[in-house]
């Protein structure tokens, strides 16, 4: 059994191999109508649920196309809508989906969710994102960098912002892949030394900017204000010196890149000049999450690394 909570599951191999998978399937599908299977449809028969506790643009349409490309189906449910909002535990709800579905992908806030939800499904379970960690996502960028001809040990990634999820899991893929991660956070927003430790010794966090950004080849920010976070004001006052600019970006190396897992705030940790820029690979960035995700499946399923 295969579950994909966080990217240690799969490790340092893994990863690499979902990405090569990843990068190969999205360029032997080049040109191809969306809603057509791979030509070797591996997931045929295989039906994924998907329920989502957090509202969802990317991670929705990304699985859903995922699956499809490989030949399988999916089911989407929205929390409130099945039992568990109603108080089934989501062991109940795992034991009960495994005679159905054969995979689950869970997008929800507590990360104690998803190991509860592998622990007692007798399929794999994905971790489409959780407060904790957001494995996918990172998944995604680290093929964007591989494909604008960036190899991964030796690289620097900055970090401009929030200590939250998605820096949580750049750092773990650090200490797997062999790169840097210098992060700039204002004080209280820093992420937990056990995120730090992630990274094996490549990640560390720095007060200012301009040190984070100090030499990087990829610069990287989320939105400021997660769903359902209180405080919004403060903390957007106490970040606002870590938006990315153009005179940001100027201090990274002339051929630095700009990651933005969406959506942004534009105007708050991002400038319109950037984001759009010719420096951004936003798009490349998003369009990534389907074919990510495609790898994820097959790694799940067994058919890669």
């Amino acid at each position: 059994m295969r579950h994909f909570l966080n990217l240690s599951d799969a490790g340092t191999d893994g990863v690499a191999a979902m990405l090569a998978d990843a990068i190969d399937r999205k360029a032997a599908r080049a040109g191809w109508p969306k809603g057509r299977a791979d030509a070797d449809a591996p997931l045929a028969g295989r039906v994924l649920a998907m329920i989502f506790e957090k509202n969802s643009t990317r991670t929705r349409v990304s699985f859903d196309m995922a699956i499809r490309q490989l030949g399988g189906t999916s089911i989407v449910m929205e929390a409130g809508s099945m039992q568990l909002g109603r108080g089934e535990s989501v062991a109940d709800t795992a034991r009960v989906l495994s005679g159905y579905v054969d995979a689950i992908m869970i997008r929800t806030d507590e990360h104690a969710k998803v190991e509860d939800m592998a622990r007692h499904a007798s399929v794999p379970v994905i971790n489409g994102l959780t407060d904790y960690s957001h494995p996918c996502q990172i998944m995604a960028d680290l093929q964007t960098i591989l494909e604008d001809g960036k190899a991964l040990p030796g690289l620097r990634i900055a970090w401009l912002g929030d200590g939250n999820n998605v820096l949580a899991s750049l750092m773990e893929a650090a200490g797997l892949m062999q790169f840097d991660v210098v992060a700039a956070c204002p004080q209280g927003f820093a992420p937990p030394e056990a995120d730090v430790a992630l990274g094996r010794g490549r990640a560390q966090v720095v007060a200012s900017p301009q040190e984070a950004v100090a030499g990087a080849d990829v610069i990287v920010t989320d939105t400021w204000i997660s769903m359902g976070q209180a405080h919004a004001e403060t903390k957007l006052a106490a970040m606002m010196p870590y938006q990315v600019d153009a005179a940001l970006m100027a201090q990274a190396k002339p051929d630095a890149r700009f990651l933005h897992c969406l959506p942004a705030h534009r105007g708050e940790e991002v400038v319109d000049a950037v984001i759009d820029g010719p420096q951004s690979l936003i798009w490349p960035e998003a369009e990534n999450r389907l074919h990510a995700q495609k790898a994820v499946l097959r790694w799940v399923f067994g058919q890669v690394g």
